[in-house]
């Protein structure tokens, strides 16, 4: 008999090995799992979990939080997806370490990758760090509704060590590449999970010139790589140039880090329309260096469309670049809503020409046969004939006409979905093989990042009702699901105390009504510092989630638990 703090009775474990689902109890103490199976005392409290999934915690292995978690206690939107730990520092860009003259570079940096309003980060951002040290000993003073790990980033790791020239990204010398990774070492040691980069052509500062860490030597790469091995753990992530004429090239750096360092390797991977074959090309060409036994080179892959969220209350839509639209384009919405009723100043909108020119983006939101109505349950998958292109031909209307009248619907709450990778074939089945190939995991949800116009930190909740429910055609088993949320990514950043449902581990759990899980449509909520604006997706079907044993989400609802802590590697 054990005498637990909670005991969770009758659920259908799904335990993150990827076996066979199974009846028992579970039963927690001191917020770790004790035991599972059956007859147990009872638990100073109780949960019938008759009927419910009962899963561990989902790990998000790609977030932007970075500056959330300094000034709130809640990691929404991922918490409201059964995820109970994150990772911050992707794509190498954070806030440590940092001097204090660096402070506005580093802000402005994460404002043009990460779409995160300057005016938010100076409201929100404490600055009490200068080092990465210091920064994560911040961290430590606080709590959430998640767990939250961190990368090195390497843009501010560059400006430490180089200033002005590390901006500017002058070639570092091999005075520079010593610092570096002596910062590294010293990150590491003090419980970062790993190092992140990006040598992407699409990141640039808010002020349009290209990132510190872009086009960086691949000497000072392995360099860094190496202080991370020397560690004797750690993980390595990358954004590399896949969608290039050029994508070989970073193929290298990415083999001689993970040689140089034994240390396992992430890097983003999509399919573009530009090259919807690339990916596979990719990963051929990553296979025999996965098979040589150095440390691994994995596909990081996201679940359905990457997509922009475009309406009147985000940040962008198809009439964003037209003189009329961006005049009312600050006003409240329902006075917006209000103005564009009007016929007559729908007839002049609907006929004006974009006068500026276009960004790819925006190039993006006027590709018709590419652009879909949302709608109150998103279809993330949807087919050639709901696109905006379709749908305006059947209804003997223009397109423009049709996307003007949809953003005023639900009283100008209406959204358009416009994917632009993963979606070239008009198909998730190459989604669905990036998945299912043994050298990728699932993530690039991006929590925390572009709160104007992108809400992609919901896809757990897409990978157990659509993709083992819902879709028609393949799908994933719920064990396969559950997997790649849980224990796949805590098993690649080293985190062997969670991501399993097994005695000793810590409690962090998700009872789930699977029949009842759902996505709801993402929406624009006015929560962060100074009235800032961010996109919500609430779900339904999530019954408990709880960190170390401890409830913080009760049916969708917020509980006001926070028992998250730092992670800092062991």
């Amino acid at each position: 008999m054990v005498e637990a703090d909670l005991v969770i009775r009758g659920g259908t474990i799904v335990d993150g090995c990827g076996g066979d689902p199974f009846e028992a109890d579970i039963a927690v103490v001191d917020g770790r799992i004790a035991a599972i199976g059956a007859d147990f005392g009872r638990g100073r409290e109780e949960i019938d979990a008759r009927d419910l999934l009962v899963t561990p915690g989902f790990v998000d292995v790609h977030t932007h939080y970075d500056g959330q978690v300094t000034w709130s206690d809640s990691l929404v939107p991922s918490a409201d997806h059964g995820v109970t730990t994150v990772v911050i520092g992707n794509c190498g860009v954070g806030f440590a370490p940092c001097r204090p003259e660096d402070r506005e570079a580093l802000v402005n940096v994460m404002e043009g990758v990460e779409d995160i309003p300057e005016a938010v980060m100076a409201k929100g951002l404490p600055w009490n760090w200068e080092s990465f040290p210091d920064y994560l000993k911040s961290l430590e003073a606080r709590a959430w509704d998640a767990d939250v790990g961190a990368y090195i980033p390497h843009s501010p790791l560059r400006v430490y060590a180089m200033g002005q020239r590390g901006l500017d990204r002058e070639p570092a010398t091999a005075a520079d590449v010593a610092r570096m990774a002596q910062l590294v070492a010293e990150g590491m040691a003090a419980g970062a999970l790993g190092f992140a980069t990006s040598r992407s052509l699409v990141h640039r500062r808010g002020d349009g010139a290209f990132i510190p860490s872009f086009q960086a030597d691949s000497d000072e790469l392995v360099a860094i790589a190496r202080s991370v091995g020397d560690a004797g753990r750690g993980v390595l992530q990358m954004i590399p140039n896949l969608d290039t004429a050029d994508w070989a090239s970073d193929l290298d750096p990415m083999k001689r880090m993970t040689s140089a360092s034994g240390r396992p390797l992430t890097y983003s991977l999509a399919q573009w329309s530009t090259d919807p074959q690339g990916w596979r090309r990719t990963m051929d060409a990553l296979a025999e260096h996965n098979r040589s036994g150095a440390g691994p080179v994995l596909a990081q892959v996201f679940p359905r469309p990457m997509g922009a969220m475009c309406g009147l209350s985000t940040s962008a839509n198809a009439f964003s670049h037209c003189a009329s639209y961006r005049a009312i384009a600050d006003r409240p919405l329902a006075e917006k809503v209000a103005i564009m009723r009007d016929p007559a100043f729908r007839a002049r909108l609907i006929a004006e020409e974009p006068d500026e020119t276009p960004t790819p983006l925006h190039r993006l939101l006027r590709a018709w046969d590419n652009i879909y109505p949302l709608g109150t349950e998103p279809d993330y998958e949807p087919s050639p004939d709901q696109s905006i292109a379709a749908l305006a031909a059947q209804r003997g209307v223009s397109p423009v006409e049709l996307v003007y009248d949809l953003m005023l619907e639900q009283d100008g709450h209406a959204l358009i979905l416009m994917p632009f990778s993963n979606y070239a074939e008009k198909s998730l089945d190459p989604a669905l093989a990036m998945m299912r190939d043994p050298y990728s995991i699932v993530g690039l949800g991006d929590g925390g990042a572009h709160y104007g116009i992108i809400c992609d930190a919901s896809y757990p909740t897409t990978m157990l009702a659509y993709w083992t429910r819902d879709r028609v055609g393949e799908q994933l088993t719920i064990p396969a699901a559950v997997k790649a949320l849980s224990a796949d990514n805590a098993d690649f950043l080293g985190l062997r105390d969670r991501g399993r449902l097994k005695p000793g581990l810590k409690a962090d759990i998700n009872l789930i009504d699977h029949g009842a899980l759902r996505l709801h449509a993402p929406y624009v909520v006015h929560d962060l510092p100074g009235g800032g604006r961010r996109l919500a997706q609430p779900a339904a079907g999530y019954r408990a989630t709880m960190v170390s044993g401890i409830i913080t989400r009760r049916d969708g609802a917020d509980t006001g638990a926070r028992p998250g802590r730092l992670v800092r590697a062991a």
